[in-house]
């Protein structure tokens, strides 16, 4: 079930982004994201976020800012079940167009977006991490309706 986020969710949401991010992005050093465990906590507070939850249990989540995706996480043992998709797809009836960056390397991410109709609309390098991404898009098609 896809429910919004309530403040008792952090600690939980918190360790599912920390635990991710090492794990999908090993080529930046752990270091890295766990130097930014608490800044990223304390703004995951203020972004619109929506959670998987299951028997009582978070297995994922997204974050928000306006049309911006500050990223899908899912913990490990639940990842290649559909949640990322589903969670993409409710943003999707939300929002009438979704952007986000993803690391070049994480090419699992990249073809994920891929396959749920974002394209790349620039290259850049991220600037804390000195790492190539794609910043990516995706817009609602707009419905014909013929013979009305």
């Amino acid at each position: 079930m896809i429910r919004e986020f309530k403040d008792t969710d952090i600690n939980e949401i918190s360790k599912i982004w920390l635990d991710t991010n090492l794990k999908a992005h090993n080529f930046i050093s752990s270091e890295y994201w766990q130097n930014h465990f608490e800044a990223v906590k304390d703004m995951l507070l203020q972004a619109e976020l929506y959670v998987y939850e299951e028997a009582n249990r978070i297995q994922g989540f997204v974050g928000l800012d306006n049309n911006y995706i500050a990223g899908i996480f899912v913990c490990a043992e639940y990842q290649s079940n559909g949640i990322g998709k589903q969670l993409l797809d409710y943003v999707k009836t939300i929002k009438p167009e979704l952007r986000l960056h993803v690391y070049k390397k994480n090419t699992r991410a990249v073809k994920f977006y891929q396959r749920e109709d974002f394209r790349i609309s620039a290259e850049n390098i991220d600037e804390d991490t000195n790492e190539a991404e794609y910043e990516m898009i995706w817009q609602k098609q707009s419905e014909l309706f013929i013979g009305e």
